[in-house]
């Protein structure tokens, strides 16, 4: 089984990362995408760690969003209903383009989709679900689709646009895990306790533990088990010492 283990954004040097990690989340294309120049030097700073990328906002979340603020892009008025939420509008649709050209250019293996609790389940939610990641499957095929909000509440309806778009769901082990059964494990872990996220939560090795035990036994030929939380390049390195010691059990 192939384990890759890593951080959500660059908690330590580059040269540390790569010392201890096998994989790398850049979170900086989610805010505003970085130049390709800079994408180009991070690609050769970060080799050999297996790089993933997280899909830019503009596709995800809606113009009210903080992080919209926070990244300074300023959107119309008139032009909300333009951004965000996987509607298929030619926004939209350039922004995908944008993070698959940032992918390419970083040479990364997934691309992370995370929609927001507004992005709820819905009937019309589910649609637009399907419509987007078959659509955007054309031109970057490993995707992985981290639903928040009310989604945990209907795991059928995200198993069907799993199965039917081809794509991967990326979860935080502690609170759900994925409906289908086969395929890569791609998760994100953002701390224990909290609705959905709980970010200052440091993770016991009993924690790590029963993480690496769900990941052995899932049965699966490939996991990418990615921190997310204040602590998450201490919590990746302790991870990957409890891998080593119960695999060789």
């Amino acid at each position: 089984m192939e384990i890759y283990y890593g951080t959500c954004g660059f908690p330590r040097s580059k040269r540390a990362l790569k010392e201890k990690l096998k994989a790398i989340e850049v979170q900086q294309t989610f805010y505003k995408p970085p130049s390709l120049e800079t994408l180009k030097r991070w690609r050769e700073e970060l080799a050999p760690l297996r790089r993933h990328v997280k899909a830019w906002q503009l596709v995800t979340h809606p113009p009210s969003s903080p992080t919209y603020k926070r990244a300074g892009i300023i959107v119309p008025k008139d032009k909300y209903d333009k951004y965000g939420m996987l509607k298929l509008t030619e926004e939209v649709k350039d922004a995908w383009f944008k993070t698959v050209e940032c992918a390419k250019t970083l040479e990364a293996d997934f691309i992370v989709v995370q929609t927001p609790p507004k992005f709820g389940y819905s009937e019309e939610n589910l649609r637009r679900a399907l419509d987007f990641f078959e659509w955007a499957k054309e031109s970057w095929k490993r995707i992985a689709w981290e639903p928040r909000g009310s989604w945990r509440e209907h795991p059928e309806a995200v198993k069907k646009v799993v199965e039917e778009a081809g794509i991967v769901h990326a979860v935080d082990p502690f609170r759900w895990w994925p409906p289908l059964s086969g395929g890569p494990l791609y998760l994100r872990l953002h701390g224990r306790g909290g609705k959905e996220v709980n970010y200052r939560y440091k993770y016991t090795d009993q924690d790590l533990m029963e993480l690496v035990e769900l990941i052995l036994n899932s049965g699966r030929e490939e996991a990418h088990v990615m921190f997310n939380n204040i602590y998450m390049f201490q919590d990746a390195v302790r991870f990957s010492e409890i891998l080593e010691k119960l695999s060789k059990a």
